[in-house]
C-alpha cells in the first residue's frame, strides 16, 4: 500500500469522528493491563479507531480469501484460514485456531502416544 494511500485513509478516519466499537469496552480492556494507569481521551479514540480498522481489514481479507464469497457469508473457518495463511495475521493463529473434531483430536493424541512408545 502506498504512503499517500495510507495517509488519505488516516485523514478520512480522523475526519470521521464516529466509531462503531463501544469506547467504554476498549477503555476497560486497556485498563486491564497493569502497565496502564490513566488513559487519555485521544489515545482511547485512536485505539478504538485502530481496532475497528484492523477488524475491518481482517474481515475483508478473510472474505476475499474465504469460501463464502458465493453465498456472501463470512465464517469462522474463513477467519482461521486467513490467520494461518497470511503472514500479516499469523500472530492470531493461537486466538483463531482451526476447528478440529474431538474424535480427530483424540486420534492424533493416540498416534502421538504410540509414536512415543516406539
Amino acid at each position: 500500500m502506498s504512503e499517500t494511500n495510507v495517509d488519505s485513509k488516516v485523514e478520512r478516519a480522523a475526519q470521521n469522528k464516529s466509531v462503531s466499537l463501544p469506547m467504554s469496552r476498549v477503555r476497560l480492556i486497556m485498563k486491564s493491563s497493569p502497565d496502564v494507569s490513566c488513559i487519555n481521551q485521544e489515545a482511547l479514540f485512536l485505539t478504538t479507531k485502530a481496532t475497528e480498522l484492523f477488524v475491518q481489514h481482517l474481515a475483508l481479507a478473510s472474505y476475499n480469501n474465504g469460501s463464502g464469497k458465493d453465498t456472501k457469508t463470512l465464517s469462522y473457518s474463513d477467519l482461521a484460514d486467513t490467520a494461518e495463511e497470511t503472514e500479516t495475521f499469523q500472530f492470531l493463529t493461537d486466538i483463531l485456531p482451526k476447528k478440529i473434531l474431538a474424535r480427530d483430536y483424540l486420534k492424533s493424541l493416540q498416534e502421538l502416544e504410540e509414536d512415543d512408545d516406539n
